[in-house]
């Protein structure tokens, strides 16, 4: 039975509620598309008149081809190379969903995205559905087909494991954005000791090539490193120029709702580093290079205004 114009209008009212979902479920945003437009090609086969509540129907079939592919994603990481952090979303970007609570910021951040990927598919979907998006647990269990318990049972380990994995802290965004614009300054100056005082002793940095790009396999862990590490990577060469394609502008802007720098060279972004900043200082960095998940990120630097650059290096 064809959809009418009312029954596609029903599903784009939908569909950014739906990215929002299975972007935080996949730590992709072209995963999430392909997601959302098989949800699409489902609902186009259904009876519609005889679905009672869109709004679940949609979720549940969303849900179920995010865990598959959660599923088969494990397996493909395994043989990935290089570390894989997830694809960061640009301020304004409107995959990022509701950002209103602190539970669905803390959701959407890149570090909570990275440490999701140590949850199990079922523990990943149980706290994105009722942490960053307040679904009920009886509907999460109808979702699983699982007992409303069991669902409660698995929010909360899964609640314990991201919090396991970082200290939860929430800083104002003007010190933020002062941070950060003390990071480019110490980073321009080329020396150590400017850095290292910004950030944690046990600070990391990790970055995410995909083997398109050089990036350390393992994290730089501890301030000296991780300073000794920035130094390096704002030094202009001639390498890095070539690698790069030119010089880089590099500015302060905002990822997945919380402190970035992006590096843009014509146009093009060539890293997203994202920044996680305690009132102990920056805590890691976690710098996306590869160039397959910095092409919405592009498209959307494109179609914003964002001053002029901090610096110009490589």
């Amino acid at each position: 039975m064809a959809l009418t114009m009312n029954d596609v209008d029903r599903f784009e009212a939908s569909r950014p509620r739906l990215e929002a979902i299975a972007y935080r479920l996949l730590g992709s945003a072209s995963d999430a598309e392909d997601a959302v437009q098989d949800t699409f090609l489902r609902w186009q086969a259904a009876d519609v008149e005889r679905i009672e509540v869109p709004e679940a129907w949609l979720t549940k079939v969303l849900t179920h081809l995010c865990l598959n592919q959660l599923t088969s994603a494990r397996a493909r990481r395994e043989t990935y190379v290089g570390q894989w952090l997830p694809e960061p979303l640009l301020a304004g970007d409107p995959m990022l969903g509701p950002d209103e609570t602190a539970e669905q910021r803390e959701s959407l951040s890149y570090a909570v995205l990275a440490l999701m990927e140590r949850l199990s598919p079922n523990e990943r979907v149980v706290y994105v559905l009722r942490e960053a998006f307040g679904y009920p647990h009886r509907e999460i269990a109808e979702i699983l087909t699982i007992t409303e318990a069991a669902a409660q049972q698995i929010f909360h380990r899964a609640k314990k494991h991201v919090a396991d994995g970082r200290s939860r802290t929430e800083i104002d965004e003007a010190s933020a954005r002062r941070i950060v614009e003390e990071f480019l300054a110490a980073a321009a100056t080329g020396r150590t000791e400017p850095l290292v005082r910004l950030l944690t002793e046990d600070a990391l940095a990790i970055g995410d090539g995909g083997g398109k790009v050089p990036a350390r396999a393992k994290a730089f862990e501890g301030a000296l490193a991780v300073a000794t590490f920035m130094r390096g990577l704002f030094k202009p060469s001639k390498a890095k120029r070539t690698l790069a394609g030119g010089s880089a502008d590099i500015y302060a802007t905002t990822a997945n709702g919380a402190p970035a720098v992006v590096a843009v060279v014509d146009g093009r972004v060539i890293g997203v580093m994202c920044l996680e900043i305690t009132p102990e200082g920056i805590a890691a960095f976690r710098n996306q290079a590869n160039p397959d998940k910095l092409e919405r990120a592009t498209l959307r630097w494109a179609a914003t205004d964002h001053g002029e650059p901090q610096l110009r290096v490589f």
